[in-house]
């Protein structure tokens, strides 16, 4: 039985319930985090010493990094090419959403997340609020122009990358009182996405 520890409304918890449900994979959930702890504790730090979410442990094998889960995942219990495609070409292009949502989107999206969602309104620095929006902004903007003419992020099917975008493009649709740009792309694309049975059951949740 595979283990997966970390809370349900965290955005990289949810790309791998996600993954889970795409390759019919049975699994555990154990609450950490936040609200939550344990993730502090010496029993958790011993399987990852960076104390963040989500770990995974098979069978004895610890893994930690979301994206690095997602990879293994699917090289262990599918045929790759589900959801990560073989050709080398679409592999890298499928890897490079994965590394951008990390190095880029991410730190760029979390401040506002955090504003919004975890910051009473009247603490909230309006002209920095704005400012974070407006970079987050410019990379969907991005995104909407990648997609354009396209079903999916990387080739024609479903992959990894939809996933891992898909989970942080609901954090951006789903936050009240920002001004969002015209994104028809995205929107389309996003909507596809939000009729998939792990995106309904893990991640169209409510912001918390």
């Amino acid at each position: 039985m595979i283990t997966i520890w970390g809370r349900a409304n965290s955005v990289n918890v949810q790309k791998v319930l996600w993954c889970c449900e795409e390759l019919v994979l049975p699994y555990e959930r154990i609450d950490a985090g936040l609200k939550f702890g344990r993730n502090n504790e010496p029993e958790y730090l011993a399987m990852n010493p960076t104390g963040k979410i989500p770990t995974l442990v098979d069978d004895g094998f610890v893994l930690w990094e979301s994206n690095s889960i997602l990879r293994y995942l699917v090289l262990q219990y599918a045929d790759a090419s589900l959801l990560y495609p073989a050709e080398p070409k679409l592999r890298s292009s499928v890897d490079r959403w994965l590394d951008w949502s990390l190095s880029t989107l991410q730190p760029a999206e979390r401040p506002v997340f955090w504003a919004v969602v975890r910051t009473r309104a009247a603490e909230r620095d309006a002209a920095k609020l704005a400012a974070d929006v407006e970079v987050v902004g410019t990379l969907w903007r991005m995104l909407d122009a990648h997609l354009q003419g396209r079903f999916f992020l990387e080739g024609e099917k479903f992959t990894l990358a939809d996933i891992v975008i898909g989970a942080y493009a609901k954090r951006w649709f789903g936050l009240e009182g920002i001004e969002r740009p015209p994104l028809p792309n995205l929107e389309r694309w996003y909507s596809r996405l939000a009729t998939r049975s792990g995106f309904k059951k893990y991640v169209d949740l409510p912001l918390t």
